[in-house]
C-alpha cells in the first residue's frame, strides 16, 4: 500500500557518495611509497587496533584539502537525482569540524537538488528521525532510530550479518520502491518466473525449494560460495575468498551476500540458464539478493517472504548442520529478519508445510 508521506531518507556521504577509503589509500601509497594496499585490507571501520600502516590515512580525513579533492563515486549524482524524486533526502555525515564548510560546499554544488537544509553535519546520527539510512558505518546502522537501516556493503562491513543491505544505488532504488509500496508489474512469470524465497534462517525456505523443485519442475540456479563443502551432494560452486573477490570487482555476480563471514553469489547467466530450459526459478535468498535480483528480471521476479513460527524457527536454527558461532548469528538477526516480510510480494504461511505452500505458489505464478 502507498504510503501517506514521503519517505525521509537520510544518506551518509564517505564511501556512500565520495570515495573515502580508497582516496586516503591512493594519498598514502604515494606519499610513503607502498605497493600492494587496496580496499579489501581495511577489515573494519576506523583504527584496526593491530598498529597497521593503513591506520594513517585516517589522518587524510580531518584536512580539508582531502575533503576537497574527494572523487564522486560513479553514478552518485544520477542516483541522488532519482532518490529525490521518491522520498525527502538528507545528507547526515560526520566530518572533522575544520572540513565543515568543505564538505558543506562539496554538497551544494555536486547535489544541487538538495536542499541546503536538508544537510547535516554531525556525528550523532541516531539522533536524527528518518524512515530510512544509508551508511557504510556498521556503528550508525546498529545505533539509528531509521525503521529502515540498510548498510552499504564495503570490505569493512562485511562481517555484519542479518541486516538490510544493498550493493549498489540501484540496488537501494528498488528497496525504496518496494519499501514505498509502489505497484510493481509483472508480466511475464507464466514466461517464465524467478522466485525468490526471504525469510529467517529455520523459516523453511530450503524445504520449499525441494518441493518445488523435486514435484513442481522448478531448478535452483547455482551460487557461487567461499565457505566450505558440508556434504557431497551441495549444489554450490566452491571457491577462495581472492577468487570470489576477483570475480566480484569484474561485476561477475548478479547479487552477493555475506553470511556468517562467508562470500555468497549468483551470476545472471546461471539465472537465466534456468529461464532459457523453459523451468521457474526458486533462490532461497536473503532480501539484500531478492531486491538484486528483482533489479535484473523486474518482470519476471517477485519476492516471496516464508513465514514460520520463532519456535520453529529456533528449533530449525539449532538443528542445522553449521558452526555454533554461525548459529548464534543467525538467531541474532531474527528481529531484523521477520521485518522483512514488510518488503516482499506475496508471503506463504510455512507452519501449513512444503506441500500446501507451493500450491499457494503456483496459484500466484496463473494469475
Amino acid at each position: 500500500m502507498k504510503r501517506k508521506h514521503l519517505l525521509k531518507i537520510g544518506v551518509d556521504v564517505d564511501d556512500v557518495l565520495y570515495l573515502c577509503n580508497q582516496h586516503a589509500i591512493d594519498l598514502l601509497s604515494r606519499e610513503r611509497d607502498l605497493g600492494g594496499l587496496g580496499i579489501y585490507d581495511i577489515q573494519s571501520w576506523g583504527e584496526s587496533g593491530t598498529k597497521s600502516i593503513l591506520d594513517e590515512r585516517l589522518a587524510y580525513f580531518s584536512k580539508p584539502e582531502f575533503v576537497l579533492s574527494q572523487p564522486l563515486i560513479p553514478g552518485a549524482q544520477e542516483f541522488i537525482s532519482k532518490l529525490s524524486e521518491r522520498a525527502e533526502v538528507f545528507f547526515v555525515t560526520a566530518v572533522g569540524k575544520n572540513c565543515m564548510n568543505e564538505r558543506a560546499s562539496r554538497l551544494i554544488k555536486d547535489f544541487p537538488q538538495v536542499p541546503e537544509r536538508n544537510i547535516i553535519i554531525g556525528s550523532r546520527k541516531d539522533r536524527i528521525s528518518l524512515d530510512m539510512l544509508l551508511d557504510d558505518g556498521a556503528h550508525n546502522i546498529l545505533g539509528t532510530s531509521a525503521k529502515y537501516p540498510v548498510l552499504f556493503r564495503r570490505p569493512w562491513n562485511n562481517n555484519l550479518t542479518g541486516l538490510l543491505a544493498v550493493n549498489t544505488y540501484d540496488d537501494f532504488l528498488r528497496l525504496v520502491d518496494q519499501i514505498d509500496g509502489k505497484p510493481e508489474v509483472i508480466s511475464n512469470l507464466k514466461k517464465g518466473a524467478v522466485v525468490c524465497l526471504v525469510g529467517p534462517s529455520g523459516s523453511g525456505k530450503g524445504d520449499l525449494a525441494k518441493e518445488l523443485t523435486d514435484n513442481h519442475g522448478f531448478a535452483r540456479p547455482v551460487t557461487t560460495t567461499t565457505r566450505q563443502r558440508r556434504a557431497e551432494s551441495e549444489n554450490y560452486n566452491f571457491i577462495s575468498r581472492k577468487e570470489f573477490q576477483s570475480a566480484q570487482e569484474q561485476g561477475k555476480f548478479l547479487e552477493f551476500t555475506v553470511y556468517g563471514g562467508q562470500y555468497y553469489g549468483c551470476r545472471a547467466e546461471d539465472v537465466k540458464k534456468v529461464l532459457d530450459s523453459g523451468k521457474n526459478a526458486v533462490m532461497p535468498i536473503d532480501i539484500c539478493g531478492a531486491i538484486a535480483v528483482k533489479n535484473a528480471f523486474p518482470d519476471r521476479c517477485i519476492i516471496v517472504f516464508t513465514n514460520r513460527s520463532r519456535t520453529a524457527v529456533l528449533k530449525g536454527i539449532l538443528n542445522m548442520n553449521c558452526p555454533e558461532d554461525e548459529k548464534i548469528l543467525r538467531i541474532l538477526s531474527l528481529d531484523s529478519e521477520y521485518q522483512n516480510q514488510d518488503i516482499c510480494d506475496f508471503e506463504v504461511d510455512m507452519n501449513t508445510g512444503a506441500q500446501s505452500c507451493a500450491s499457494d505458489l503456483l496459484a500466484i505464478l496463473q494469475q
